[in-house]
Parts: C-alpha cells; sequence; structure tokens
C-alpha cells in the first residue's frame, strides 16, 4: 500500500493563494478614485456588453477584475442581497460595508475549500456617502480578506505599479476630468515601466455621483460624453474642466461569460 502524498496545510494554501494571483494578473486593471462629487470607475474593457463596473443598489457599485463567470456570481448574489435586505427592513440599511462581509464570507468559504479551486477575482465594493469623507471604498482579494481603501485603489492586472503612481498623484478635492485624466494615466502604465496608448473605446467608465437628485448615484460615461470629457481633461491648463452628462445604467440580460475579464 502505497503512502499517501502529504503537503502542509501552510503550503496548500500558498499554492492556492498563488494559482488565484497569477488568474487575476491576467485581467486587465480597474481603477478606482474619490472625486469631490462622488466615486469614479475607470476599467480597461474594449467589450461593450460584458461589464467589469456594476451598480449594486442605490449609492453602491461594484468593480472586479478575473474570470467574468466568477465574479458575475457574486454580482448577481450582491444584486439579489441587496434587493431582499431593502424589501425586508429599510433601503438605508443595505451599505457597502454589510456587502463586502457577505463578499469575504463567500470567497473565504471557497479559499479555504479542498473540494473546489479558489475564485480568480478581486472586487471592490463602494458607497458613495453624502459627503466625501462619508464615501467607503472596500477591496477584497481571492482570500476573503477585506481592506480599507481611502483615495485611490487599483486591482488586476500590474496593480502594484499603477496603485504607487495614483497614491503618489491622487488629492483630494480633485474634479471628474482631473479624477479621470489621473486613471487613464496610471492605465497607460506598462509592467516595464512605459506608456501605452488607451482610447476611449477601450474604457468602461462609471460614476458614483452624490450629486444626482435621484436615488440611484450609478451612472456611466459612455461614447461622445467620455470623448468629451477626456478631451476636456487634456486641455485643462488652458481652460477650465467641464462634466459632461453621463448616461444612466440600463439594465442588462444574462451575458454569455468569457474565460477572463
Amino acid at each position: 500500500m502505497s503512502t499517501p502524498f502529504y503537503v502542509s496545510p501552510q503550503q496548500a494554501m500558498a499554492d492556492r493563494a498563488e494559482y488565484a494571483r497569477k488568474g487575476i494578473a491576467r485581467g486587465r486593471s480597474v481603477v478606482v478614485l474619490q472625486y469631490t462629487d462622488g466615486i469614479v470607475f475607470v476599467a480597461e474593457n474594449p467589450s461593450r456588453a460584458l461589464h467589469k463596473v456594476s451598480e449594486i443598489y442605490d449609492r453602491i457599485a461594484f468593480a472586479a477584475v478575473g474570470k467574468y463567470n466568477e465574479f458575475e456570481n457574486l454580482r448577481l448574489g450582491g444584486v439579489r442581497y441587496a434587493d431582499l435586505r431593502g424589501y425586508t427592513y429599510d433601503r438605508a440599511d443595505v451599505t457597502a460595508r454589510g456587502l463586502a462581509n457577505v463578499y469575504a464570507q463567500t470567497l473565504g468559504t471557497i479559499f479555504s475549500s479542498v473540494g473546489e479551486k479558489p475564485y480568480e477575482v478581486e472586487l471592490i465594493v463602494a458607497e458613495v456617502g453624502a459627503a466625501p469623507e462619508d464615501d467607503q471604498i472596500y477591496r477584497l482579494p481571492h482570500d476573503g480578506s477585506i481592506v480599507d481603501e481611502h483615495g485611490a485603489v487599483a486591482v488586476g492586472g500590474n496593480s502594484d505599479q499603477i496603485g504607487s503612481y495614483l497614491d503618489q498623484r491622487h488629492r483630494d478635492g480633485m474634479n471628474l476630468a482631473e479624477a479621470l485624466a489621473l486613471a487613464v494615466e496610471s492605465l497607460k502604465r506598462d509592467a516595464a515601466g512605459g506608456d501605452r496608448q488607451i482610447t476611449a473605446e477601450q474604457l468602461e467608465v462609471a460614476v458614483l455621483d452624490r450629486t444626482r437628485p435621484q436615488q440611484r448615484k450609478f451612472k456611466r460615461v459612455l461614447g461622445p460624453q467620455l470623448a468629451r470629457l477626456l478631451d476636456g481633461a487634456s486641455a485643462s491648463e488652458a481652460e477650465p474642466d467641464a462634466e459632461a452628462e453621463a448616461e444612466p445604467d440600463a439594465p442588462s440580460g444574462e451575458e454569455e461569460p468569457p474565460p477572463t475579464a
């Protein structure tokens, strides 16, 4: 009778973490920044149908990198949780902190389970508050831990280099055009330290805008509006910035999941 091959628990968890990190690093990056009137999400995503940034509830949005089918399942679960809690109790009882705790439990259970592979995803859950100091941004790695972020955060791809770039340049009081310009500049950074070209067609941009009069604060910045906003950011030294109108997120049906996003 052969002796079973032994792997220490520490080594097994390290191998699972390395597997998940490699899968996440293959995805294109997502950047989330605070600005004066809310929170902006900028993802490198040429697809117009498969979103990496989505609305969860009135003031809450979700961004993710990694395997699309895995983070889409998590997004749908978050929407169901938010709808049920808001209907059972009160809409104000649906918070980013509560949603992040639910996601952390799910990811942590999957990561520690021997019977299935860990999810190759990294999530950001953000909630816009009545004032900038009330904004909440939570980053959730593959193992289910929760990191409370402030100012700016990047996930996926070469997130360490992008995050360092953002930390050095992000400041309080930025308007939307300035925050968007900084996000795009950070996404242009490649692993070798050079710059790549990224056009408006390659970007997915959305905001949680605290100044919107309706309950839903989430809206997407699309097409000509995004192009004008980027052009305004480029010309900001010559003339004042002008915020372009953004179109509200429209409900979308189920999409066919690709292997990675």
